[in-house]
């Protein structure tokens, strides 16, 4: 498994990545939160603990929940209630309290990635909404039986709606999923191709625009992800 570690000790780091490496896993150490939001992408789990240099490791908990489901576990000297619930509130799989037994450790990473291999879906290949079809192994795009013509991004984008089609997807999401990193890029891009999407498949309502969080690709009707996604947004600021 590839794990990240966020962790500003030098001496615990060494330790963490002596004894994964010893049970198989590949580990990638960065010492700032920003460069969690750099390396999460190419990560299966990532060990967080809380008290990094530059930023509070809430913060980048939170952060990272607005653009990935990635594995966190949360390995820290912090071990007040206040920072437990929070962790777990804000996303954390799992909340370990510095000393920990390595065993325990090695426990709760595995069953933290059984939890959620149970939870992962197959891939699906394509995806149809109306007369809209996107093959995403194929890279091709089809409305109304005809081929639609999209540049590399602008597939990119339209794919990674349709990968979670009649789901709301917030612009966050987005622009990590398509330029890599949500906090970096220009957000005025992610306008200009989801604009030049709808002018050539021509069906504006099959791309939905969420005031305030995002977008949804599929078929009009049922507002129920548009309401959980507004919901799930509005809990997360009372709980900041």
């Amino acid at each position: 498994m590839q794990i990240l570690l966020a962790e500003d000790d030098d001496g615990v780091a060494a330790a963490l990545v002596e004894v994964l490496y010893d049970h198989g896993h590949v580990t990638r150490r960065v010492r700032y939160g920003r460069d969690v939001l750099t390396y999460h992408r190419s990560s299966d789990l990532l060990i967080l603990d809380l008290g990094l240099p530059d930023t509070d490791g809430l913060d980048v908990l939170r952060a990272l929940r607005a653009v990935s489901g990635m594995s966190v576990v949360v390995l820290t000297a912090r071990g007040d209630e206040r920072s437990v619930v929070r962790g777990l509130r804000l996303g954390a799989d799992d909340y370990l309290v510095k000393p920990v037994r390595l065993a325990e450790l090695l426990a709760r990473i595995d069953a933290v990635t059984r939890r959620n291999a149970v939870r992962s879906a197959p891939a699906v290949r394509t995806v149809r909404a109306g007369d809209v079809e996107v093959d995403l192994g194929a890279r091709r795009v089809r409305a109304g039986g005809a081929e639609v013509e999209l540049t590399t991004k602008e597939f990119d984008v339209l794919a990674a709606l349709a990968r979670r089609a009649g789901t709301a997807v917030s612009r966050e999401q987005l622009l990590d999923e398509v330029w890599g990193d949500a906090h970096h890029a220009v957000s005025r891009s992610l306008d200009v191709h989801l604009t030049q999407v709808r002018a050539k498949l021509r069906r504006p309502e099959l791309l939905t625009t969420i005031r305030g969080f995002g977008y949804r690709f599929g078929e009009p009707g049922d507002e129920r992800d548009v309401r959980d996604a507004r919901v799930a947004r509005d809990a997360r600021d009372l709980r900041d």
